[in-house]
């Protein structure tokens, strides 16, 4: 996937949804935090509060539009923006319309899935 001609709103969700599988991995009972403290010093709840009001900067920056669709579909899976490979939505695995899938810059406009409602990116 190239950052080249990419919609600045899609550029933002990435960022928000790395930004919150990072948070899930501090807080998960997995001991990365206990690692994460032990190894670089890191305090995992100063950590996780610096990650939520990272992720709550970026959302701000989110069009009105664009933040009511993320709300809506961000309460129900992990993974709001998902990759259209071969034409295929990476969320729910249904076929993209063909007329979407084929423009020349698909990620330059915000896509969403018509099934699932996630963002979309092509690869």
């Amino acid at each position: 996937m190239s950052g080249e001609g990419m919609n600045s709103d899609l550029t933002v969700l990435l960022e928000i949804q790395d930004l919150q599988a990072k948070l899930r991995e501090l807080e998960s009972a997995s001991g990365l935090a206990a690692f994460e403290q032990e190894e670089f010093g890191i305090d995992p709840a100063e950590a996780s509060d610096a990650l939520r009001d990272k992720v709550g900067d970026l959302e701000d920056r989110l069009t009105d539009e664009v933040r009511q669709r993320y709300d809506r579909v961000v309460g129900g899976v992990d993974r709001v923006v998902v990759p259209v490979i071969h034409g295929t939505c990476y969320g729910c695995f249904t076929a993209v319309p063909t007329a979407t899938a084929g423009e020349t810059d698909p990620n330059a406009t915000l896509t969403t899935c018509e099934h699932c409602g996630r963002f979309l990116y092509f690869s």
